[in-house]
């Protein structure tokens, strides 16, 4: 009886001190989860200084394509970052990763603008995006998810700068009438492969002068491609609003919110018409009604009647060999673009063999 009893006290003993050291362990792991909350709610993913602040690996995930297979998690977020443009929904970094001494562009994506990433489609769109090979596209070469929903997405830095500024420029290759021919058909192939090249058709949906990179030999490389859809209903009007302003939303995205390959096209139309003017297509009005939601100076000179007010007179004047009945030609193309109806307007396609008559004439 008394080995029996005194078992029991001993295994009682025990038991109680078992209790009290999970109840400390417990406890401690309850204080460093709260710890690290406190920590989590002072991180701002807006800061120029995001990449030294540190995060949880337990929730981070980069996923790396072709070209940037030599990324790493440490590489993006210990690069020295310069801001080289903002919008509603992120900002861009100019980064020198310093293991490789590469220069990258980061876009970072504001999680409030953007649709859940935990989900099926969402991976299957980053995949989508990632595997775009064109030589006239400006490819994704990583995508990192951070354990607060901030999404960076990794690009090479094109250093010549972009179409809008080129045009602006005014200076000698500008005016070229081979530049403007060779600019407009490597967009256009770059439409076309989105268009019919992917098995499953992406939109570009944001096409503007701006987003349009150049390289050292003024090739095009477009970027910012298919972005509308990783980016929630709100952050994608807001790219719409910002798009009519500047001249390139087509009218019926007034009552249509979607992008389509037809409104690629306007977009494209926009974009020819200010290569051969030299002039921002500023819409101070857009109305919707037919013509009148053109650029100002597109309406002003159809309204007129004065097509020859749409390119600037150097062109011919530097271009010996160029007729201003070629010119005229690829004016008309653009205003079909440009359609106030998107049935009527081409395809890419046909806008490519058109460019192509237009370079022999």
């Amino acid at each position: 009886m008394r080995k029996n009893h005194f078992l029991t006290l001993l295994l009682g003993v025990s038991l109680s001190a078992f209790s009290i050291v999970i109840f400390f362990i417990v406890l401690f792991i309850f204080c460093r989860r709260k710890q690290s909350s406190a920590e989590s709610d002072q991180y701002d993913v807006e800061s120029p200084d995001y990449n030294k602040q540190g995060f949880s690996s337990e929730t981070e995930e980069l996923v790396t394509f072709h070209g940037g297979e030599d990324l790493t998690i440490c590489d993006i977020l210990d690069a020295p970052g310069e801001v080289i443009g903002k919008s509603s929904y992120g900002t861009l970094y100019k980064a020198s990763l310093q293991r490789s001494g590469k220069i990258r562009v980061l876009r970072f994506l504001r999680p409030v603008c953007t649709v859940r990433s935990d989900s099926k489609e969402f991976n299957g769109v980053i995949e989508t995006l990632g595997s775009v090979r064109h030589e006239n596209l400006v490819p994704l070469l990583g995508f990192y998810a951070g354990n607060r929903g901030e999404k960076l997405m990794v690009h090479p830095f094109f250093a010549s700068g972009n179409l809008s500024e080129f045009i602006r420029s005014r200076d000698d290759e500008s005016i070229k009438w081979m530049n403007i021919l060779s600019i407009t058909i490597g967009i256009s192939k770059a439409l076309d492969y989105l268009h019919t090249g992917m098995q499953k058709p992406i939109v570009h949906g944001n096409l503007k002068s701006k987003n349009i990179l150049l390289n050292s030999s003024f090739e095009p490389q477009i970027s910012d491609f298919g972005l509308h859809l990783l980016l929630n209903r709100t952050a994608g009007q807001e790219i719409l609003d910002v798009s009519a302003a500047e001249g390139y939303k087509a009218p019926e995205l007034i009552k249509m919110k979607e992008v389509s390959k037809e409104s690629d096209l306007y977009s494209l139309g926009v974009i020819m018409l200010e290569l051969v003017s030299g002039k921002e297509p500023i819409n101070e009005n857009p109305t919707g009604d037919d013509e009148f939601y053109l650029p100002d100076f597109i309406r002003n000179a159809v309204l007129d009647h004065k097509l020859s007010d749409l390119y600037r007179p150097e062109i011919l004047r530097s271009n010996g060999n160029v007729s201003e009945e070629c010119v005229l030609k690829y004016i008309q193309l653009a205003m079909s673009c440009c359609s106030p109806s998107p049935s009527l307007r081409p395809n890419v396609k046909q806008v490519l063999g058109k460019l192509k008559e237009i370079r022999r004439c």
